[in-house]
């Protein structure tokens, strides 16, 4: 049987960056890349209905091995790495039986994972922990929740002692960029409910999200010589600062925490003829959600009526919204999961995810969907780091949620 550190050291070597510029599905080449290994391993572990689509989407079934009437559980995870650092050219290394003082991540570019910045790694304190070099992100997000899902799935393979109902495993593209679950077929999968193995921090168990949107604003200038510009000049790059600085300041995601939304400013080009600004809307109240996508129309029509009709343009697209009230009917998978994790020996931890997971779409397309660990800390960045143990934790109660199902 591969470990499951060979397992997770072996996928990030993919580069699997998502861009959403591509309009592409995948969006990016590497991810299918990643998905024709993924399928190869499924199948030689002998998994049946291993399935690729043209769109990069991997189903596969672990069958029942029982008479007994279970319920079919599934467990999803992505194989795109955040676009916010580079996922290319990945060095892995592990530090083991961390000692709980500062890393140097990469002694030549004075890179250190300092635990002043990052005092959340005192808690892993003789744990080995995978890290990065300093100059990409790890992929622990959520390559580490791909490695739980397959290596689980081998160790029923070669335990059949342990009895199951049906398994049913699913792997994504794009989830980075929101479109995740844009072509994921639920009726195909065909799952009683489901489990996105997506989380962070061991014992993580989410039910509620962000209702997210994405927000791009253009804003169209005027360019005349500066020396001739009086009265005819339109700055667009002014006017779309103008427009950002009328936004409350304190609510952008260095200011909340816990159910606090905000306006994320991520992205910012112009010149004087025309610059855009593209935000991201978030807030688990749907009301605050739909509250706040009306404030940036309110805005963009002040800057028109200062400026002239069609100065700014505004577009917003929903992302996806809060699955709590799909999730509340059915609380007993919420429940399956903190008792398996008991009996792995993890303190479930419930709490609101400050993000989304494709578990959010697809419970509103009828497939109830929580969020579990995956192990990881400081994802879409340089300092990520994913402590071994709380990967094989996570196994774990994969393994445990479908003894006790």
């Amino acid at each position: 049987m591969k470990s499951i550190v060979d397992r997770f050291l072996t996928y990030v070597s993919f580069a699997t960056t998502s861009d959403e510029l591509t309009e592409m599905t995948p969006s990016t080449p590497g991810q299918m890349k990643f998905a024709k290994y993924l399928k190869e391993e499924l199948s030689q572990l002998g998994l049946k209905d291993v399935s690729l689509d043209n769109n990069g989407y991997i189903m596969a079934t672990l069958p029942s091995n029982c008479d007994c009437e279970k319920p079919t559980i599934g467990f999803i995870a992505h194989m795109d790495t955040s676009p916010d650092a580079s996922g290319k050219n990945i060095k892995p290394r592990i530090v083991e039986n961390y000692d709980g003082t500062d890393i140097v991540l990469n002694k030549e570019k004075g890179i250190v994972l300092e635990t002043n910045k990052y005092p959340e790694i005192m808690r892993y304190k003789g744990n080995d922990i995978i890290v990065t070099d300093g100059t990409t992100l790890l992929g622990a997000d959520d390559k580490a929740g791909i490695a739980e899902i397959v290596t689980a799935m081998e160790y029923l393979i070669e335990h059949p002692e342990i009895k199951h109902g049906t398994i049913r495993i699913g792997f994504t593209p794009d989830e980075e960029i929101g479109q995740g679950a844009d072509h994921f077929d639920v009726k195909k999968f065909a799952a009683d409910f489901a489990y996105t193995m997506d989380g962070g921090t061991i014992g993580e168990l989410e039910y509620e999200n962000f209702n997210a949107a994405s927000c791009k604003i253009t804003v169209h200038g005027i360019n005349v010589h500066p020396g001739a510009a009086y009265h005819k000049m339109l700055n667009s790059m002014r006017i779309a600062y103008q427009l950002a600085v009328m936004l409350p300041r304190w609510e952008t995601p260095e200011h909340t925490q816990n159910y606090e939304g905000f306006y994320h400013l991520i992205g910012m080009e112009g010149t004087v003829e025309q610059t855009t600004l593209t935000y991201i809307i978030r807030d688990h109240d749907r009301a605050r959600f739909e509250s706040r996508k009306k404030e940036m129309e309110h805005l963009v029509r002040k800057v028109n009526r200062e400026y002239g009709e069609n100065t700014a343009e505004i577009t917003i697209r929903d992302q996806y919204y809060n699955m709590r009230e799909k999730i509340e009917p059915v609380m007993h998978i919420i429940d399956l999961a903190k008792q398996a994790m008991k009996e792995a020996g993890v303190e479930p931890k419930v709490q609101p995810i400050r993000g989304g997971t494709d578990g959010a779409r697809l419970s509103f397309e009828g497939l109830p969907c929580p969020n579990i660990f995956a192990g990881g800390e400081n994802f879409h960045s340089r300092f990520e780091y994913l402590p071994i143990q709380s990967m094989q934790k996570a196994m774990q109660v994969i393994l445990k949620i479908i003894e006790l199902a």
